[in-house]
């Protein structure tokens, strides 16, 4: 994968957790110079991102759409079914990144979503084992291992095909 599939993916990624609450708007700001230093480009991409972080909370609504277009990649209207997938796969990703752990991981798609997203029901389950894991028939480790293979489930959907 090149730098800049790389850094599409990872646009695509923070403009999804944005919508769906779980990042601020400077962070995709952030991504947004990323992506221009990894190759991207568009009019709309380097007016977003050189947004200040003042600017962020009130430009990102009108640019980040905008701004995806440009680059061939989606935007998720917020609260989407669409984009509550694309906000699990983004943090699915993380996860196997390091940026969260398996724990942290399931707790979030489970508070976000409850058993309600059909995507992220194995999920919301495995967070409830983690509740009662002192029973001896299930180890940390056991759930860590099926929370992982989930989310590499989930990351092998990506659905980013960036016009460079």
């Amino acid at each position: 994968m090149t730098s800049a599939e790389s850094a599409a993916i990872d646009l695509q990624d923070h403009a999804a957790l944005w919508s769906a609450g779980e990042i601020r708007a400077s962070d995709v700001v952030s991504a947004a110079c990323d992506a221009l230093v990894a190759g991207l480009d568009s009019p709309a991409l380097r007016i977003l991102a050189a947004c200040t972080r003042a600017e962020a909370n009130y430009d990102v609504h009108e640019l980040l759409p905008e701004a995806l277009g440009e680059l061939g990649l989606t935007f998720y209207p917020i609260a989407s079914e669409a984009g509550q997938a694309a906000a699990a796969r983004a943090l699915a990703r993380r996860m196997l990144a390091g940026e969260l752990t398996p724990r942290a991981f399931t707790s979030r798609i489970h508070q976000r979503y409850g058993h309600e997203l059909p995507l992220t029901e194995r999920l919301a389950e495995l967070d409830d084992e983690y509740d009662v894991i002192e029973y001896p028939d299930r180890t940390v480790g056991q759930v860590d291992a099926e929370v992982t293979a989930e989310a590499r489930r989930l990351a092998a959907h990506t659905q980013v095909a960036p016009e460079v």
